[in-house]
């Protein structure tokens, strides 16, 4: 799958449908890889952490979240038509899953009762869709004994594609090092999607989603949590993309930066 770097981060040239077919074909090629669900925080926190650089660059694929990283690609003279959104791929693959019997396992949200409400609304919007299995872990680190628990959960489950919601970078890690113990195909992390699906965060509007102004959306609504994602990344992301932008302007490789 042909990828574009933005500020080091290979993104994939892809939409839902080419998401979800590499998915499927992983699933029964008995394959084993992950997707990270990229927003613009993401990038900048791979600048300046390695180990969430190694697991995003470990990826199969890392797709593009936010708009913003939409219009990056397109601005290196790329067509990007439209982000592959977290909770918007979930949903589209388990409309898929529930046609084609593919079991899930759900893995994360604020505790056992947002993970049990995700569960009824996804079967809910999805008759037939097999949740083979879901743990919401605790918010600290896990210890040892606790991940090879959960990896032999996973497995016992028999799930095809672990979705995992920890927010982002801890699920990217979480992936990068749960994936050689996990015999699931398929491992995605879409982070806020699980509070979305479970009703328990309103997404923002359509249009504040279009104008890329999502992050406000927000920002207004948990500023606790979110004010030094978005007040400090943002402005980085400007600044360090600019830079690229008119490197490849300069030189004609999207790389420069």
């Amino acid at each position: 799958m042909q990828t574009v770097p933005v500020l080091g981060v290979p993104l994939a040239l892809t939409d839902y449908e080419h998401t979800m077919d590499w998915m499927d074909e992983t699933i029964r090629a008995e394959e084993r890889g992950y997707v990270c669900v990229a927003a613009t925080h993401t990038v900048m926190v791979c600048r300046e952490d390695a180990a969430t650089r190694e697991a995003v660059l470990g990826s199969s694929i890392t797709v593009p979240d936010g708009r913003p990283l939409v219009w990056a690609m397109n601005a290196l003279g790329h067509d990007m038509p439209d982000r592959v959104y977290g909770p918007e791929l979930m949903d589209r693959f388990c409309a898929r899953a529930a046609r084609d019997a593919t079991a899930v396992y759900l893995y994360g949200g604020r505790d056992r009762a947002a993970l049990a409400l995700l569960v009824a609304n996804l079967e809910r919007r999805h008759p037939g869709l097999q949740v083979a299995g879901g743990h919401a872990p605790p918010f600290r680190s896990l210890t040892e004994d606790e991940e090879e628990a959960i990896a032999r959960d996973i497995d016992a489950s028999g799930a095809q594609v672990v979705w995992v919601g920890i927010g982002a970078p801890k699920q990217e890690q979480w992936m990068a090092r749960m994936r050689p113990r996990l015999r699931a195909p398929v491992l995605v992390g879409v982070g806020a999607a699980f509070d979305f699906h479970a009703g328990l965060v309103p997404m923002a509007p359509a249009w504040m989603q279009a104008s890329g102004m999502e992050w406000l959306f927000r920002l207004g609504r948990e500023p606790r949590r979110l004010w030094k994602r978005y007040l400090r990344y943002n402005p980085r992301f400007v600044g360090g993309f600019l830079v690229q932008w008119v490197r490849h302007r300069m030189s004609g490789d999207p790389r420069s930066g």
